[in-house]
């Protein structure tokens, strides 16, 4: 499989994602604390979706994530857009030599997909290290309520002409985690014949509390915990959490 078709297979599967939402959040929260920022790591930063709307609103952006065929998508959509953003190969639990930022995000529940406790913690180290003093950190994640009820066990589909997936999924190994199965269905070219793509997705969240002990052990200050893009504290049915941490 192509990049370009891979890019489009994720960004199809993307596509009613809120990115304008995110870039609002951060902006309020600079505000709310007082940061002046200029520079912005994106972290696991896809198909580069936020990293060009962030760039757009004026921060110096730098995006990082693990996936080849997705930063050669993200490099594309700049050049494209006119904008000059770095993209560099890391996993974001191994970052390392990229400076520092007033500013690091990871958006889109992205964190969830590291799989053990160990790498998250990693990765909250790390960003501690690439934060100017007085830094943000901000982050989203699925809640439990979100794994639990809403994803496992469930089935989404999605029908169109040009391409269809059937997405079920299930529990997963650990406790609060879930395994996404999708199939896609993408039309080749006028013949009418569609190509069939298996991807199978994990993701794995843990208690409130637990990111919050995490945070404060890696040198984080918390100051924010709120819900669905609402800066309003979780309830039993929210299904984002978003932290703001500044670094100590």
């Amino acid at each position: 499989m192509s990049y370009e078709q891979f890019a489009y297979l994720y960004d199809e599967l993307m596509k009613d994602a809120p990115y304008d939402q995110w870039v609002s959040f951060v902006k309020e929260c600079l505000v709310k604390y007082d940061v002046k920022a200029k520079s912005l790591l994106d972290l696991a930063c896809g198909t580069g979706e936020l990293s060009v709307r962030f760039a757009k609103h004026g921060f110096d952006v730098t995006g990082v994530d693990l996936s080849e065929d997705m930063l050669s998508v993200a490099q594309a959509k700049s050049e494209v857009n006119g904008i000059k953003i770095p993209f560099f190969q890391q996993n974001m639990a191994d970052l390392d030599g990229q400076g520092q930022f007033d500013v690091i995000g990871v958006f889109c529940d992205s964190l969830n997909y590291l799989q053990t406790e160990e790498e998250v913690k990693s990765t909250f180290k790390n960003v501690h290290q690439h934060l100017q003093d007085h830094g943000v950190f901000i982050f989203d994640v699925h809640s439990i309520h979100k794994i639990t009820d809403v994803f496992i066990n469930q089935t989404f589909a999605l029908n169109e002409e040009d391409v269809s997936y059937i997405w079920n999924s299930f529990p997963g190994e650990y406790p609060n985690s879930v395994e996404h199965e999708l199939t896609f269905f993408v039309l080749e070219d006028r013949s009418g014949k569609y190509d069939r793509i298996d991807e199978l997705h994990f993701q794995r969240t843990y208690p409130i509390e637990q990111y919050s002990n995490w945070l404060e052990a890696a040198g984080f200050q918390l100051v924010e915990i709120s819900a669905d893009f609402e800066h309003a504290e979780p309830t039993p049915y929210s299904e984002r959490i978003f932290f703001v941490a500044k670094k100590k």
